[in-house]
């Protein structure tokens, strides 16, 4: 007896070859299960914390909710009052200062010691893993250290100007509103010239250098090959190390809080150690939780703006 087997026979999708559509399928199957573990990761650690963060901003969520877990909505009373109170404000325009004074100082400082080191002379290596040390002690160490030095009536820093004759009068550095500021300016410059030029350091070492010698063969002096060649050609580096500076430097706290608290008189108050009082000591976790949401709107809406302005850097036509 002889049985006929009849097989029904797969239709081929236009223009794409038969043999390739299963490998294609297993192949994106692949890709997703590579992406996957990230994805979870992500919704689990960024994407939960972040939309439980915005519901929390719309109710009265208090040290009683953690045992009795009610916290009713309260509609825009949190947005209302973060919004109506002048710390808020004061603390929007630090937060400005703080960051871009910060940004300013750590790139500019960091690009040239990066240009410096270019040049290989004796010693360099040595004195660039020197030069390392502020980016790898703890923030919380460095604050402490500096607030020691800066003390108005012990700091080495005033007994040191006032020996060079610089100043006849020791300047307070932390108990001074309008100096207070400024201070921790400096000290967040000092912790983060390292991260800038290690960074633009190794930009640095992939320009080719032909175009440094055709450039010298041309007759460009220094400032010209410097404006011409080595700028362009770092704007991708560039991109990155302001970027990365910008998310970390608007959302500082430890440093802050080591070095004046906050104070003198809120000189100091930025958005990071506001959400910190709101929260933590105030114990107001609602109100806290919006401006927690205004930080993270505004370094998103910085990201996607400069990376916009900047995506022919990373291949994308404009």
């Amino acid at each position: 007896m002889t049985t006929v087997t009849t097989d029904t026979p797969v239709k081929p999708q236009p223009g794409i070859p038969l043999e390739t559509q299963p490998r294609r399928t297993k192949g994106s199957a692949l890709r997703w299960l590579f992406v996957a573990p990230a994805l979870v990761y992500m919704l689990a650690f960024f994407g939960y914390p972040l939309v439980r963060n915005v519901i929390m901003s719309f109710q009265h969520y208090t040290p009683q909710t953690f045992f009795t877990g009610k916290a009713p909505f309260n509609g825009f009373d949190n947005w209302t009052a973060v919004f109506n109170n002048p710390l808020f404000t004061d603390s929007l325009w630090h937060t400005l200062v703080f960051t871009v004074g910060s940004l300013l100082g750590q790139f500019t400082l960091g690009l040239m010691l990066a240009v410096f080191f270019a040049r290989r002379f004796r010693l360099s290596g040595f004195v660039r893993a020197v030069l390392l040390l502020p980016w790898l002690v703890p923030m919380v160490v460095s604050s402490v250290v500096w607030r020691k030095l800066l003390d108005q009536d012990t700091g080495v820093i005033n007994t040191l100007l006032m020996n060079l004759h610089l100043t006849d009068h020791a300047v307070p550095w932390l108990s001074s509103p309008s100096v207070a500021l400024l201070s921790a300016i400096l000290v967040n410059i000092w912790v983060g010239i390292p991260f800038n030029m290690v960074i633009l350091y190794g930009g640095l070492q992939e320009i080719p250098r032909e175009l440094y010698e055709a450039a010298s063969l041309d007759g460009a002096g220094p400032w010209r090959t410097f404006r011409s060649i080595t700028l362009p050609q770092l704007r991708p580096v560039v991109t990155v190390v302001l970027v990365l500076g910008f998310m970390s430097t608007i959302k500082i706290l430890d440093l802050i809080l080591a070095l004046t608290g906050g104070g003198p008189a809120d000189s100091t108050q930025t958005l990071g150690t506001v959400t910190y009082q709101l929260s933590f000591q105030q114990l107001d976790f609602g109100q806290g939780a919006v401006v927690g949401n205004i930080l993270i709107l505004v370094s998103a809406i910085f990201a996607v703006f400069y990376l916009r302005a900047n995506r022919s850097d990373f291949g994308q036509g404009k």
